[in-house]
């Protein structure tokens, strides 16, 4: 594995896969609408960035002639609704996997890793989940590729759009309306994420399969929330609310121009975000949220570190 071509690059996961990549000496190229957006990658030794858009057919095969794999790591998590999911969805999560694929089998690239969502179903609550799935099938359709599908549930690390969210919302608001409270998450750590994608690169027998990832620990929403109050020395009043109370606070969020919610997040938390089997792949052992997230969320104290757990284990006592 000499050649790379890294598309969704230039964002929080692409970097943890880039400075791991990057480290091994393989080499590197990340297309980009706007090359000022990749800045950070730039000192990377093996790392090429371009201006590039990766929706145009042709400039897609020019991208990928010689490369030796391809790691699809594109989403968005807003988008105009339709059904069964909106065009924002359908251009980024089916259109381009799709796009990506038919390069790959017409310029000979061998192997496509495809990083998409754990929940994607063409059956789930929501048109993300069902993007997400419609993708995955477009990959799969071609006989011949190499793919891999990779599916991590909501990931955490310094620069992640998670629990910083959380941290940011709770040191300006002293109450914090929550939607989906009890929805159940299992976070992955960016750079166990990266571990798996350098793997699966690095064993051509991976082909073929489709693996969860997910961190050691299961919480639900209110857990999390709590735990980031914690982490910043917070004291927050942490209110769920329902479903439809949360819909209409999702709708007037849209309004923004980058929203925070939207109505189609809230419905993607009908399901539970977490792993049907081991959390991880090749048996990894899964980093927990707690040995990273005081690093770049708040001090790390004694009742940060074990605050989730305590939370549980009074509940079941209760």
């Amino acid at each position: 594995m000499k050649r790379v071509v890294l598309i969704g690059g230039s964002g929080f996961v692409g970097k943890a896969i880039a400075n791991r990549l990057s480290e091994a000496g393989i080499n590197l190229l990340v297309p980009t609408r706007r090359r000022s957006r990749a800045a950070h990658l730039l000192v990377l030794p093996t790392i090429e960035v371009v201006e590039a858009n990766v929706f145009e057919p042709q400039t897609l095969e020019r991208l990928l002639n010689g490369a030796d794999a391809v790691v699809n790591l594109v989403g968005v998590l807003h988008s105009r609704s339709g059904e069964p999911y909106g065009p924002d969805f359908a251009r980024a999560h089916v259109e381009l996997p799709r796009l990506i694929a038919e390069a790959c089998v017409k310029v000979g690239v061998p192997r496509l890793i495809h990083v998409s969502a754990l929940g994607a179903a063409a059956d789930g609550p929501s048109e993300y989940q069902r993007s997400k799935a419609a993708g995955e099938a477009a990959i799969m359709a071609h006989d011949g590729l190499g793919w891999t599908i990779l599916r991590p549930s909501v990931i955490f690390g310094r620069d992640d759009s998670f629990l910083n969210l959380f941290a940011n919302l709770a040191r300006l608001f002293p109450i914090l309306p929550l939607a989906g409270a009890g929805a159940r998450f299992q976070p992955v750590y960016v750079e166990d994420v990266a571990r798996v994608v350098q793997h699966c690169l690095a064993h051509p027998e991976t082909a073929g399969q489709v693996h969860e990832l997910a961190g050691p620990t299961v919480y639900t929403l209110r857990e999390l929330v709590t735990y980031v109050c914690s982490l910043i020395g917070k004291r927050r009043m942490i209110v769920p609310i329902p479903e439809s109370a949360a819909m209409i606070q999702a709708r007037i969020m849209e309004l923004a121009p980058q929203p925070l919610m939207s109505r189609d997040n809230v419905r993607s938390m009908r399901a539970d975000n977490i792993a049907s089997g081991e959390p991880m792949p090749f048996g990894f052992e899964p980093t927990s949220l707690e040995t990273v997230a005081p690093a770049y969320i708040g001090q790390r104290s004694l009742r940060a570190s074990y605050y989730p757990s305590r939370t549980r284990a009074r509940r079941s006592a209760d």
